[in-house]
């Protein structure tokens, strides 16, 4: 494997520092095989929906996760298959310890 360019390295330090957060870890974990507004996430989660949402657009920003409107909802879900992959190999790793 090459070695990754400065940009690259400061990319993915980036990625891992957003799985750095347990609220964040909360919310890829419910929305993994689900499809969730922020009240849902709140209740499922156990924490305040203003945290939610703010922890939300970080995972936005980042790419993490993508959302749909339905009429006054927006629903949150996984972005794409590498989110899951990145979230159920971290389990695998911990498991083994």
């Amino acid at each position: 494997m090459n070695l990754l360019n400065e940009d690259k390295v400061i990319d993915l330090s980036e990625l891992f520092k957003i799985f750095g957060d347990s609220t964040r870890v909360k919310i890829i974990n419910v929305l993994l095989n689900n499809e969730l507004c922020v009240n849902d996430i709140s209740e499922k989660i156990n924490v305040s929906q203003s945290a939610v949402s703010h922890q939300l657009r970080i995972l936005k920003d980042s790419k993490l996760v993508k959302y749909r409107k339905d009429k006054n909802l927006t629903y949150y879900f996984l972005a794409d298959d590498h989110v899951e992959k990145i979230f159920k190999m971290g389990c695998e790793h911990i498991n083994e310890i």
